[in-house]
């Protein structure tokens, strides 16, 4: 069960650690928000299973409740987070930032 539990908050530090990255190294506004609202939605998916299979290592109906709790949380994450970087991209596009281009070498 522990092996379990750590093997899922190892994949989620793995996913939240590559959005980490892919927001660092991606070029412009519109590819930073990629890993932003992939990667930590799957890391927050990861880590809360973890949580909640560690929670029921102590079963009873509070910690049943808890778990439930944990994954309506990552549900709603699921709904809002898709949301949000869709509205991030839209009010870019309004604002008129332009995407990246890569620039060609003279010579």
């Amino acid at each position: 069960m522990d092996i379990l539990v750590v093997l899922f908050l190892i994949i989620g530090l793995f996913f939240f650690l590559g959005g980490a990255v892919g927001i660092m190294r991606m070029p412009d506004f519109y590819s930073r928000l990629h890993p932003a609202g992939k990667l930590d939605t799957l890391g927050i998916f990861a880590m809360v299973m973890g949580f909640a299979i560690y929670n029921l290592n102590h079963f009873s109906f509070e910690a049943l409740l808890l778990s439930a709790k944990m994954f309506l949380i990552v549900f709603f994450v699921f709904l809002s987070s898709p949301t949000a970087t869709h509205s991030i991209v839209d009010a870019g596009m309004r604002a008129g930032l332009r995407h990246w281009t890569k620039k060609k070498r003279k010579g």
